[in-house]
């Protein structure tokens, strides 16, 4: 799994290793649904994948956001283990997983491209927005066939940082919007597709950083305006900046992870 990619695992003990695996599952899903407004902390996220807890209080549809994005975890290193090219039916997969296996509404389909337009509200310059600059239904076949190449080439390209990888994967895949639901998690679980295949953690948003986080992709896609086939997606770069400098001060998030563990293996080994 990840060991073929990040070889400092495997100096850990087999015990601490799994620990650090565990811990690992829970930050990234925590940080990810926690950005789409989820509401359980990282313990309670913790209790729920570990031990199959019902936290008071707290609603099924939380509940069932962290399970799914457990489950598309699982799908995820699947695909790092046989260095798969991912094709449309696999990102239909992973929204299965994110999302639930049964639909509830025909135009709002789970494992298929959305058929509705959809927006968002954002803030730009202190006042609310309505950001109406994602891809329409009909579109999305095609924009997402330029995403795959995209995605697929900067995978392969030993140029391409883990963090530029990251950022051109994510901010386009949200800009097209191609899901009715769930997009954000899909972006941060395929963005990190090559940054593990580079050989870095990947990289997690913590909660705090939401609103910058909202703002710096808004302001892009406004100033960008709506996708359009065989064009560039990354649209206006001079406003992807702001989004860039949000990702690269995360980038030590989960490396703090492994610096823990590396030093209860110290401690153990004197």
């Amino acid at each position: 799994m990840l060991f073929r990619f990040l070889p400092e695992l495997s100096a850990l003990d087999a015990d601490l290793r799994e620990a650090f695996l565990e811990k690992l599952r829970v930050r990234w899903t925590h940080t990810s649904t926690a950005l789409e407004g989820n509401t359980l902390t990282e313990g309670e996220t913790f209790g729920v994948l570990r031990y199959g807890l019902t936290i008071s209080g707290k609603s099924l549809a939380d509940h069932n956001e962290v399970l799914g994005h457990s489950r598309a975890l699982d799908l995820l290193y699947g695909w790092l283990a046989e260095a798969r090219v991912l094709q449309a039916a696999d990102l239909h997969a992973l929204h299965h997983a994110v999302q639930t296996s049964v639909e509830v509404d025909y135009l709002k389909p789970v494992g298929a491209w959305k058929r509705e337009p959809n927006s968002t509200l954002a803030k730009q310059g202190g006042k609310t927005v309505i950001n109406d600059t994602y891809a329409m239904p009909e579109q999305v076949a095609a924009l997402m066939q330029d995403w795959l190449a995209g995605f697929q080439q900067r995978r392969q390209d030993k140029t391409t940082t883990a963090l530029e990888a990251y950022v051109w994967s994510h901010a386009t895949f949200v800009r097209i919007h191609p899901y009715a639901d769930g997009n954000g998690r899909m972006a941060r679980l395929l963005a990190n597709l090559p940054v593990i295949e580079k050989g870095r953690l990947p990289i997690f948003i913590p909660s705090e950083r939401r609103l910058d986080y909202i703002e710096a992709l808004a302001t892009w896609q406004l100033t960008s305006g709506p996708p359009l086939s065989h064009q560039p997606l990354e649209g206006d770069l001079s406003r992807l900046q702001a989004f860039q400098t949000l990702c690269e001060s995360c980038l030590e998030e989960s490396n703090a992870l492994l610096d823990d563990i590396r030093s209860t293996q110290d401690a153990r080994h004197g």
